[in-house]
């Protein structure tokens, strides 16, 4: 009763407020361009990544799901857990739900489903087969087929699912369905009847007949709401008409609801009848909360510690929650953090592991930097791909070695003060040993940040010689010689006694207290200035250390330091007890890499020189390495590959391959766990010796070639002690007791003998004299002994057989050697692998793994050959995940104040975590949901450590953040799917102005679509935003080089398309870095080099990371998940085009692409076939707008250039950042005045430095992607400002003679005198580094493109760019400061200054003679752009109201037909909910053609000819 009175009560005192709706809301989705994927079919493809024979298990175990559940999507879901459960394990299951929650494999389905459209499916076929090319879904007719099929056999995909235990010498059958559905089941037997029958290949695809109208919601993303900068006004004034909200905000009764302790949703359902007080209460709540009054300097200083201690105060399982909250939302938690109290000791801990000793040292984190390490290896926080960690693969090379990292460390107890590899000072000198090759001068000592060369002085620091020792120490430390210097203070260990009375006691004290507060080449120097106040002879004395600790800390108590109470002793003991452990004799000590020096060395002159002529005392480098014991007599690059392949021999059957009837249904991990079961050993000794080392030699040892290479190995074997040697038979013919003497007889002592004995014996076998023995007639057996041979059963070389057909891919008789697990092999005929060979390949695993892992499973006390099963198992197992970066050891200075969320099972196997991290940065924004969710999905001991900044000056965070990211699929009570994933901006404050951004993966492209709101321009008070965006591509990224020259092919162009429409899309190669990306979605594409001068002179030489065979011409590359797509292609000139370049001033090329064609084709513009007069008279104009109020000013532009301008014109507008409704509007304005357009688009390539600020971004376009972003076919373009108005026609601008430079700006209006003092070009850098030459202007420019891309002008910007971007001070304003800033290197023809008039540097007497007027902003004034509009132009408010009637027009014409001809079939309607843009618009004309009317299809001359095409040449956007 007392809580519903205390409920009252708040409610009573809750001031007047007006019943407005809630706080404004922000939501935000992202979906797929293609159909949602059954949940069935996704699942399928994550088992598939574990082993082709659990994805054959799960299919067999749900052939028949769609029948055994209740028909919700709940239930499905559940079943399909159910099912997977029995083959996973725990951590298994828990990232399949993961998995499925991402729809990380949705993309994988939708490939095949792709694969499949290109075949394409027979008509009325709900699933159909392929039999080399003949398509059908009658299932009587395959037995027909299968004997006719003609060769070659069809092109099978790395992903594709082969049915394990078919014949590979069979025809392939491809089998199109849908697992689960009633045709599935069906076709699924009828396949494994013909392959259990040896007829057949069995292949499967996925393939909907009827893919669902819903699209796959993805996660795995973030969206930030920034707070924008308002200083100029930047809205739309322009009311948004007949827009729509699909928001699904949170519920009214949602009873997470919760704002400032009380649960909203909860208290609506206790209390009904305060449903309307409670709405209240909430809105002044959340009011009170958001507030985002500014705050002061001195206020910001200390807000990452206070937000830390915030964050540490929590319990430990909310703190993740807390720094989520608290980095999400910090604009408007900010006041409330500044009044948290930090505590001097979570300060005291944080600056101690910000010093050089870790975050700086060790990580090289700055404070404020962040990272992320699971199980010592680092995760990159920059460009984090949550796709990555879908699968128990990600994390099988960090765990895996959790079981093997028992940490044995030595520590010699030095005071080291100098450390080559950390220390800032050396930060200039190279890292890379291989500095040691080059050449010097004699007597130059190489600096290299290594410790190569190490002094450690052990002294007593009141002897008398060791102020001489440290004088010494000192010169080499201030000349920079390349030497770590250690120090070991041998003083009295004695309790009682303190520094105030013993100097060296007292000198350890000081140098452990200036090392604590500075670092330790500060408490070095120190203790020289101690020692400088020792006369010659004389020892040092308390009195000196007293002295120079008061100069140099005047405000600290000297007794608190040495005196009884000090905490400064560290060391004190060791120092002595390591002294006396190592026996070196009387002090002082020197020694040189761990060589002592002689007494008569320690002269301070003899000192110096002695450690000086060792430094120098190099050996000469080659000899020295060729004395190295891994130097081996003979290199074989099939060993030294880096390509490699293991045998999983993780499994822990106990089956044997002598029941070849059960061995031949093992899956592949069954049998190769069946094959090492029953393998037996040959070894040097018969000792119970544990060997590292294990070869399994295959091949037929009834033939020569694979007697010779048991020769080798066996000749190898008897060297070596570590080695142990198996045999699999891989027979030529079908085995039978004529043509397997030997083989027989070699199992035979194999299971018979002892392995010394077996050795000596299958030696002699071996022999090719024996081999012609047996050919001639004499009877093995006499040389065999037991009955193994005689024994009628061949079920060993049966298995065997099997083994090297279906695991090892080997041909019959086909030999290989398996080291380890690893498989070098198939050996060609005649190909030597000799007992150098493995002598080779022992000496890599001795010294990459083996010895390591032996030495940690001797600790497990098992028998002798098992535990050599486990060192051969083991080393397989780690060798065969993919090589990262070293790990580091964490061995923080202190961990009180630290987040901890220890691992949930002891006893199991655990990931360690940790995080770095300052909580108010966008990293912790992103870091706090991700390690939330990690904590669900797998057996955790987390550890987050702040990294905090002090002296803020500024609010550190300006945006709200929210990570789409859930660690399970969400449901609906109704067991229908919950809406979204979305992000969720709720009760947002509503007085800023926001804009939207997305970060997404660095492969995907995508665009916003159906929101009606400016994206750009967020105001709360008006407006909620329901912001829909779509995955529109998938980037496949490349570098390309040329091998004669070893250069990146500048100007060669490649395409991607299918078999039926080759061309697609296209791109061209830069310089830098062979850089080139093109735009797909999932399924398999052909890369070609484009038709024309590419394929000309250039032909594809060599191949990496793509799906075709190493000498395929055209390259097939499948992209079939999220993750990012990089390949590497070599190209060579073909002989007779050795000469020629591809950009030369005369370069045409013929086909200027796909999307040319096609956007002409209904824009109302020329075709490609026209000629060359007709192209060279179009003018070029490339501009981009972001917002509402810029894409207003463009189209006014737009206007205003077709007004003036008589020659026809083509605009070119960068896709990325365009509204839905200009796209959607365009064509209308095209089909209205006649003009061409075309959208390109270009992700910012990951390997250039990114920026974050939405602006900066859209200058970069303006800059840095010009050679790329047009088809060479355009040889010249002008760019236009979307914020000006043209007055003259611009073809005099297209023609103006640029006199050899590669683009013209027009320089900065200097006439209205009273803006000189914002004149920054006028002085400083700018001033010296122009030298005279005029700073322009990037609103409006010209660009001979032909000679930019000759003279490499883009990649020179690039490159400029990635050097000058990494300061955040340097160019502030991007796209006009870099080309002013590389004037010298790619120099800029001056425009006459009246191609562009700005009110605020040009006097009004020049107006009249403006070509063009710019509306720049005026930063004396800030009026805002819309009322300078008006003011300025005369001729603007006419021009916005022309396009305001255009506007309504098109918006009455789409409402007439909505009302009109709602019903009517194969009409042409234009809904006012949402028009039709682009390719959207052209599709459906495309269906419609027939019932368009000439009012309709005004300026579509050739939509006749578009439609003609192929619909699949359909499925990209405009421009790409």
């Amino acid at each position: 009763m007392w809580q519903h009175c205390a409920l009252l009560l708040s409610l009573s005192l809750l001031p007047v407020v007006s019943g407005e709706a809630d706080s404004k809301a922000v939501t935000t989705s992202l979906t797929t361009k293609w159909a949602s994927t059954p949940l069935l079919l996704e699942a399928s493809e994550f088992l598939a990544e574990e082993s082709q024979e659990m994805f054959w298990d799960f299919v067999e175990a749900n052939q028949n799901i769609k029948g055994e559940h209740d028909g919700s999507l709940n239930a499905y879901y559940d079943l399909i857990v159910k099912r997977a459960s029995a083959l996973l394990s725990t951590v298994q299951l828990n990232m399949l739900k993961f998995s499925l929650s991402l729809r990380a494999y949705s993309a994988t389905v939708h490939s095949f489903q792709q694969i499949a459209s290109n075949e394409p499916p027979p008509s009325g076929c709900s699933a159909f087969f392929n039999v080399h090319g003949e398509k059908s879904c009658d299932t009587e007719k395959l037995p027909y087929l299968i004997p006719l099929c003609p060769r070659p056999k069809p092109y099978l995909f790395k992903s594709d699912h082969r049915f394990p235990g078919s014949n590979p010498d069979t025809p392939v059958v491809i089998l199109y369905a849908e697992i689960g559905s009633s045709d599935f089941t069906m076709f699924h037997q009828l396949m494994l009847s013909k392959v259990n029958k040896g007829l057949a290949t069995y292949v499967l695809r996925h393939y909907l007949a009827s893919p669902s109208s819903r699209r796959v919601y993805l996660s795995g993303y973030g969206v930030e709401l920034a707070i924008k900068n308002q200083e100029y006004k930047a809205k739309d004034d322009t009311q948004v008409q007949g827009a729509e909200v699909n928001a699904t905000l949170m519920g009214e009764n949602d009873p997470v609801d919760e704002v400032q302790g009380f649960l909203f949703g909860k208290l609506k359902t206790l209390y009904p009848e305060l449903k309307e007080q409670l709405k209240e209460l909430r809105k002044h709540l959340v009011e009170s909360t958001n507030e985002m009054a500014p705050l002061k300097v001195w206020q910001m200083q200390d807000l990452s510690f206070q937000t830390a201690a915030r964050i540490l105060a929590a319990p430990s399982s909310d703190a993740l929650n807390v720094m989520r909250d608290l980095s999400q939302n910090f604009p408007t938690k900010a006041r409330s953090i500044t009044q948290t109290v930090v505590s001097s000791e979570i300060r005291k801990e944080m600056e101690e592991n910000q010093k050089v000793r870790f975050f700086k040292g060790t990580l090289g984190l700055q404070p404020g930097d962040s990272a992320l390490f699971i199980n010592g290896l680092h995760i990159d926080l920059d460009t984090q791909d949550i796709f990555r960690y879908t699968h128990t693969d990600t994390y099988r090379h960090t765990h895996t070695h959790t079981h093997l990292q028992t940490q044995t460390h030595t520590h010699l107890q030095t005071q080291t003060h100098t450390h080559l590899q950390t220390q800032t000072r050396y930060g200039s000198w190279p890292y890379n040993v291989q500095e040691l090759l080059r050449p010097t001068f004699p007597g130059v000592i190489r600096q290299i940040r290594k410790n190569f060369h190490n002094l450690v002085v052990i002294l007593d620091p009141t002897h008398e010689s060791s102020a001489e020792l440290l004088n010494v120490a000192e010169m080499f430390y201030s000349n920079n010689i390349p030497l770590r210097i250690g120090l070991v203070f041998v003083v009295s260990d004695v309790d009682e006694i303190d520094g105030m009375e013993d100097a060296g006691v007292a000198l350890l004290r000081a140098f452990n207290y200036i090392r604590e507060e500075l670092d330790a080449p500060a408490a070095f120097d120190t203790i020289i200035s101690m020692f400088n106040r020792v006369p010659s002879g004389g020892k040092l004395s308390v009195g000196d250390v007293v002295k120079v600790l008061e100069k140099k800390f005047p405000y600290v108590e000297v007794s608190s330091i040495l005196g009884p109470d000090s905490t400064y002793d560290d060391n004190r003991k060791e120092g002595r007890g390591y002294y006396m452990q190592t026996g070196v004799g009387p002090l002082p000590v020197v020694m040189y890499n761990g060589m002592p020096y002689q007494r008569e060395q320690l002269d301070p002159e003899e000192l110096e020189t002695v450690t000086m002529h060792k430094i120098l005392e190099t050996t000469n480098v080659v000899d020295f390495i060729m004395t190295q014991p891994n130097v081996v007599p003979r290199i074989n690059p099939r060993i030294l590959s880096t390509a490699r392949t293991y045998l999983d021999l993780s499994n822990t059957n106990n089956h044997f391959i002598d029941e070849y009837a059960r061995f031949l249904f093992l899956d592949s991990k069954e049998k190769s766990t069946a094959v090492a079961n029953s393998m037996n050993y040959m070894t040097k000794k018969d000792d119970g010796y544990i060997r590292p080392v294990t070869f399994w030699v295959v091949g037929d040892f009834d033939q020569p070639s694979g007697r010779q290479l048991l020769y080798d190995a066996i000749r190898h074997m008897k060297t070596s002690n570590n080695v142990r040697l198996g045999l699999i038979n891989n027979p030529s013919d079908s085995p039978s007791k004529e043509n397997s003497h030997v083989a027989r007889a070699i199992w035979a002592s194999m299971q018979t003998q002892t392995a010394n004995n077996a050795k000596n014996y299958i030696t002699k076998l071996a022999k090719e004299e024996t081999a012609k023995a047996l050919e001639t007639g004499a009877d093995v057996t006499q040389f065999t002994v037991g009955s193994a041979f005689e024994g009628p059963k061949f079920d060993f070389l049966l298995s065997h057989a099997v083994y090297c057909r279906d695991v090892l891919k080997l041909g019959k008789g086909q030999r290989a050697v398996i080291s380890n697990g690893r498989l070098i092999g198939p050996l060609e005929e005649g190909e030597v692998f000799n007992q150098d060979d493995f002598l080779l390949l022992e000496s890599i695993i001795l010294k990459t793994s083996g010895e390591r892992i032996k030495s940690k499973v001797q600790q497990f006390g098992v028998e002798e050959d098992r535990a050599s099963d486990l060192v051969m198992k083991i080393d397989s197992l780690l060798s065969s995940q993919p090589k990262g970066e070293a790990r580091i050891e964490h061995a923080f200075r202190r961990e009180h104040h630290e987040e901890q969320g220890k691992h949930q099972a002891e006893g199991e196997v655990y990931f360690d975590m940790v995080a770095v991290v300052d909580p108010v940065t966008r990293d912790a924004q992103k870091l706090a949901p991700l390690l939330l969710v990690l904590k669900k999905l797998v057996n955790v001991n987390l550890r987050v450590f702040m990294n905090c900044q002090s002296k803020l000056s500024d609010l550190p965070l300006k945006s709200f953040y929210r990570y789409v990211l859930e660690p399970e699929v969400l449901f609906q009570t109704d067991g229908s799917f919950s809406p979204g994933p979305l992000a969720k901006f709720l009760d947002m404050p509503q007085t800023p102005l926001f804009t939207l951004n997305l970060n997404t993966p660095e492969s995907w492209m995508v665009e916003s679509i159906r929101t009606r709101y400016d994206l750009d321009n967020i105001y709360l008070e008006e407006v909620i935003v329901a912001a829909e965006y779509e995955l529109e591509h998938l980037l496949l990224e490349g570098h390309c080089f040329d091998v004669s020259t070893g250069q990146p092919p500048r100007g060669l162009q490649f395409t991607l398309g299918t078999p039926s429409n080759p061309v697609i899309v296209d791109t061209i190669v830069m310089a830098n870095l062979g850089y080139f990306q093109l735009k797909a979605n999932p399924g398999a594409w052909i890369l070609k080099l484009r038709g024309g001068r590419s394929d000309e002179i250039y032909k594809i030489y060599s191949h990496d990371g793509t799906d075709s065979p190493a000498d395929a011409d055209d390259l097939i590359v499948v992209l079939n998940n999220f993750k990012s797509r990089i390949i590497k292609v070599k190209v060579q000139k073909r002989p007779e085009k050795f000469s020629e370049e591809l950009l030369s001033d005369g370069t045409q090329e013929n086909d200027s692409g796909f999307w040319e064609s096609l956007t002409r084709g209904f824009t109302g513009g020329v075709k490609t076939e026209e000629s060359k007069q007709e192209k060279d008279d179009v003018i070029n104009i490339f501009s981009l707008a972001s917002g509402h109020l810029y894409e207003r000013f463009l189209r006014i532009m737009m206007l205003s250039v077709l007004k003036n301008t008589k020659t026809p014109v083509k605009f070119w507008f960068l896709k990325n950042y365009l509204s839905p409704a200009f796209k959607e509007f365009i064509p209308y304005m095209a089909e209205q005045y006649g003009f061409q357009y075309e959208l390109v688009q270009y992700k910012w390539p990951r390997w250039l430095h990114q920026q974050t600020e939405k602006q900066r971004i859209i200058w970069g376009y303006k800059i840095l992607f010009l050679d790329v972003l047009f088809p060479l076919s355009v040889d010249k373009f002008l760019f236009v400002d979307a914020d000006q108005i043209v007055r003259t026609d611009l073809k005099e601008l297209r023609d103006f003679d640029l006199e050899g430079a590669p683009y013209g700006y027009t320089p900065f209006c200097e006439s209205r005198r009273e803006m000189d003092g914002f004149r920054f070009w006028k002085s400083g850098y700018w001033a010296s580094h122009l030298a005279g030459r005029k700073y322009h202007i990037s609103a409006l420019y010209v660009v001979d493109l032909k000679r930019f891309r000759k003279i490499a002008a883009g990649d020179r910007l690039r490159g400029q760019y990635q050097g000058l971007s990494q300061d955040p001070n340097s160019l502030s304003n991007l796209d006009q400061d870099l080309p002013n800033n590389m004037i010298h290197q790619v120099p800029i023809k001056s425009l006459p200054q009246e191609w562009l008039w700005c009110e605020t540097w040009c006097d009004d007497n020049s107006k009249k003679k403006a070509k063009t007027i710019d509306l720049c902003n005026n930063p004396q004034t800030k009026e805002p752009k819309l009322q300078a509009a008006v003011r300025i132009v005369a001729e603007w408010s006419d021009y916005d109201q022309e396009i305001k009637r255009l506007q309504n027009r098109v918006q009455e014409r789409g409402a007439e037909n909505h009302t009109t001809q709602k019903d009517k079939p194969g009409t042409y309607k234009l809904s006012k909910k949402r028009t039709f843009s682009g390719l959207c618009l052209l599709k459906f004309i495309c269906k419609n053609q027939n019932n368009l009317t000439d009012h309709h299809c005004k300026g579509f001359k050739h939509v006749s000819h578009a439609c003609s095409m192929n619909h699949k040449q359909l499925m990209f956007g405009a421009a790409g």
